[in-house]
């Protein structure tokens, strides 16, 4: 009997969750090894070959794949940031339009989404992180041979768009192996990669230049990029799993019915009926050679859901929730493109420094990219767990958004060490001090936004984060094509004291979601089951 969407009288809310069996009474699995009081979320089937089943070391190499990948093409993505005057200087293009590039990339890196991710969905993730190795690899080649500004924004729209999905894919293969009390510290694992190599990046870039000339910087990303892409052709299992689902009910899942009552007390969650997936009997797990096949058979048999998957990301532009997830991602990530775009401007020209020494700076936000991820990752899953315990074992996908607090502080604090420090010509180690806070807050908001998202609307993630993609990345377009020109216009002073406000009201938008996103989600409810059961269909859900 499939859910009514239009019950509203015992329909549970998407983003709440029993996740901690205080009393020991709910059916359905329960974690292993010292926290057997957590139900696991979503309820795996009994197929060996479902990714929730696999073994710790099946897992381990499925998430270090990902991981490569995120890596080479992360790199690839920010190699320039330390050479770009070297590029103006020898090709003519101005660093106008060398940033503008690096805007337009980022926004087909959002808008890309649209295609790749459906795709993926339909008939597999790993044939599309393959050809988006290849596909960046040859950018790269191409990059390096742009002698005109049209040839290089046409070579970062390209990039963009081959690149995409590092931007959506990557979250959603990590809900396909992991349950929802251990996906916080490898979305955090994802986010140290991700922002990571983009700080990574211009270290090793600095070196290149000075020594084989910028040209070569482009050379080895793809020469990273064709080893990443060999490693996870041997190693890369298909994430995907065709789930056929009775009785859908979506967040609660197996967890939400106890096997006995106390006397006078109500569950926080409504009873429902019980989410039983039912998957096909397979005989024999999976061979090496099967998980080589670029295609699974499953795959290719679902119904074809392509068009829902395009469209259905922008009609998600209408649920408050992921919307606000896409602009407070996008709203932290600003930082970091706005950090990027003066460090040649600020480490080149206030303070002299070699391409070499101005990437050796780029330690300083990888370092603060490593604390950002352990503090929303592994103790942000401590805290959500702990705050679950105290509300009765209920998780609020808003319980997260607590871990913002500290950026308060930290984002006004950093922009104007950042800017208005170089303005008045500080010792050098105060704004490289701030790269690391900036980059620790950008860290920070990545995680947090996007977990927001997959916990408040588990069902549909797969298409939600392509929405919160699309408006991150619709803004860190804007911030791109104009922070030269904003720069210039008001100094380095008034400019960074502008960008410290505009980041503290942006970090207290924050407090409107804690006291009102579950009621968004309440009035979300009908819609959501909608789509549920539409997928559901299809074996699309989670």
């Amino acid at each position: 009997m499939a859910y009514d969407p239009n019950n509203d009288g015992d329909t549970p809310i998407p983003g709440t969750v029993h996740l901690v069996d205080l009393l020991g009474t709910m059916t359905g699995r329960h974690a292993e090894s010292g926290q057997r009081d957590i139900v696991l979320v979503p309820s795996p089937s009994s197929d060996p070959d479902d990714p929730l089943n696999w073994s710790a070391p099946r897992k381990a190499l499925s998430t270090v794949c990902m991981c490569m990948y995120t890596l080479m093409v992360g790199i690839a993505s920010a190699a320039i940031y330390s050479v770009l005057v070297p590029i103006s200087e020898e090709t003519g293009i101005s660093l106008t339009t060398l940033n503008q590039g690096t805007g337009y990339m980022f926004l087909f890196f959002g808008w890309g989404c649209l295609v790749w991710q459906p795709l993926a969905l339909q008939y597999g993730k790993r044939p599309v992180y393959l050809f988006s190795m290849l596909a960046t690899l040859a950018t790269q080649v191409w990059a390096a041979h742009t002698k005109t500004s049209g040839q290089w924004i046409a070579s970062k729209i390209v990039q963009g768009f081959v690149g995409a999905p590092i931007e959506s894919l990557c979250e959603i293969s990590v809900t396909d192996t992991y349950f929802m009390h251990e996906r916080g510290r490898y979305i955090a694992l994802y986010g140290l990669l991700l922002a990571g190599s983009n700080f990574f990046a211009p270290i090793i870039a600095g070196f290149i230049a000075d020594g084989q000339g910028w040209r070569w910087v482009l050379y080895w990303c793809a020469i990273f990029t064709a080893i990443g892409f060999v490693f996870i052709f041997f190693f890369m299992e298909e994430t995907n799993f065709v789930r056929i689902h009775t009785g859908i009910v979506p967040e609660t899942s197996n967890i939400s019915t106890p096997t006995k009552s106390i006397p006078g007390e109500k569950s926080p969650i409504k009873d429902a009926p019980l989410e039983v997936p039912i998957t096909t009997d397979h005989p024999c797990r999976k061979t090496y050679l099967d998980k080589l096949k670029l295609f699974q058979k499953a795959d290719l048999h679902k119904p074809m859901q392509l068009k829902g998957m395009v469209t259905r990301p922008l009609t998600f532009l209408t649920f408050p929730v992921i919307f606000y997830a896409g602009f407070s991602y996008g709203s932290n990530l600003i930082w970091f493109n706005v950090l990027n775009a003066t460090a040649s401007l600020i480490l080149n020209g206030t303070y002299g420094f070699s391409a070499t020494i101005v990437g050796v700076c780029y330690v300083s936000p990888l370092i603060g990219v490593a604390v950002g991820a352990a503090y929303s990752g592994w103790l942000g899953d401590a805290f959500i767990m702990r705050k679950a315990r105290k509300n009765n074992g209920i998780m609020e996908s808003e319980h997260r958004l607590w871990l913002f607090v500290p950026s308060l502080l930290l984002i006004p604090f950093g922009l104007i060490l950042w800017g208005v420090g170089s303005a008045h010509h500080t010792h050098w180690f105060g704004p490289v001090f701030a790269m690391g806070v900036i980059a620790m807050t950008n860290t920070v908001g990545l995680q947090l936004s996007v977990a927001y998202c997959i916990d408040s609307y588990r069902a549909l993630a797969g298409e939600a984060i392509i929405t919160v993609i699309i408006v991150r990345n619709t803004m860190s377009f804007a911030i791109g094509y104009g922070i030269t020109p904003w720069v210039g216009d008001m100094g380095l002073q008034n400019c960074f004291i502008t960008a410290a406000f505009v980041g503290l009201a942006q970090v207290c938008t924050v407090f409107f979601m804690i006291k009102y996103g579950k009621r968004l989600r309440e009035m979300s409810v009908s819609r959501y089951n909608g789509y549920v059961n539409e997928m559901a269909k299809s074996g699309m859900v989670h």
